[in-house]
């Protein structure tokens, strides 16, 4: 790519202005390259000193020699310059180098852009350059603007819910209840008013409760081109399984910098005093369960209600 497309896209994709310097450093390699394409071709074109000059005239390296040979002879003590001075002045030439080869180039961009034929300039602003609409473009461009959906904010329960049914569609209220261990009812309005999902007929089962799909717009609010595009599930075990060992390594790690490692009568204790827990503790606990389908009993009859109230009103 090559030193201006660079720029357009530096200039497009900052949310703020971004400056001279900030774009100069940025490709600096570049601009070391077009330093040494134009040296280069004005060493081929630059004359040679026979046939500029006559037998009589010294050349510039000689007049250059001559000079440092002078200055050199003149100043009785050398100076004390401290390293990070030096540095400091080298940086700051260096800088002011690379802005002389940045701004014709950066010039040459403005003035293309400053065409009938683009919609957007690139102004400076705030002592940086951005690219902004042209202010005869104003009225169309507060239209557009005006027509445009506002973003979409999603809970995390509509986030979860909107997942479930993104990778088991076509799915069921209950089949969604199910995995995700609570109602799902109240986020599953949410989605609809969003249009995120929309039905898809009925399952072929007792009382025969509505499916649950994405929709388009599902896919245009997540930039996909169809759901062959979403992340696979092994994918997503991959790096759950990943992060879940790092945030180990990294908690054991920060617990023995914190408190060292224990020694043997440290670790005997412990182990003895887990061995006394184990024989206090009882052999077995009964937690109480909740059946999935006692929790869809009034969503199952309700629906059946429904559809009884339908078919005698047919």
């Amino acid at each position: 790519m090559s030193l201006k497309p660079k720029l357009e896209a530096l200039i497009y994709a900052a949310e703020e202005p971004v400056t001279l310097d900030q774009m100069a450093s940025l490709v600096k390699d570049d601009l070391l390259a077009l330093k040494s394409t134009q040296a280069a071709a004005s060493a081929d074109t630059e004359p040679s000193s026979a046939d500029a000059h006559t037998d009589g005239v010294t050349s510039a390296g000689e007049v250059s020699a001559a000079a440092a040979e002078a200055i050199s002879a003149d100043v009785s003590a050398p100076i004390a310059v401290s390293k990070e001075k030096k540095a400091r002045e080298k940086e700051k030439s260096e800088r002011v180098e690379l802005r002389a080869l940045l701004r014709p180039v950066l010039d040459e961009l403005v003035a293309e852009y400053a065409q009938e034929n683009h919609g957007i300039e690139i102004r400076q602003v705030a002592g940086g350059y951005r690219m902004s609409t042209k202010p005869e473009h104003h009225d169309v461009v507060r239209a557009f603007s005006k027509s445009l959906k506002p973003p979409v904010r999603l809970s995390l329960p509509a986030l979860e819910t909107l997942a479930v049914i993104a990778y088991k569609q076509p799915v069921t209220l209950p089949e969604i209840s199910e995995i995700r261990g609570v109602d799902a009812a109240g986020v599953i309005g949410t989605l609809l008013e969003r249009k995120l999902i929309t039905t898809a007929g009925r399952k072929a089962v007792v009382g025969r409760p509505m499916l649950y799909k994405t929709s388009k717009d599902f896919l245009l609010r997540f930039g996909l081109k169809d759901l062959n595009e979403l992340p696979s599930l092994e994918e997503f075990e991959k790096l759950a399984a990943g992060e879940l060992q790092e945030d180990l390594l990294s908690a054991d790690a920060a617990v023995a910098d914190a408190t060292g490692v224990p020694d043997e009568s440290q670790v005997d204790g412990g182990v003895e005093q887990m061995a006394e827990d184990r024989a206090e503790a009882p052999q077995t606990v009964t937690e109480p369960t909740v059946s999935s389908d006692s929790r869809h009993t009034a969503i199952d009859d309700q629906v059946a209600d429904e559809i009884a109230s339908e078919s005698s009103g047919g």
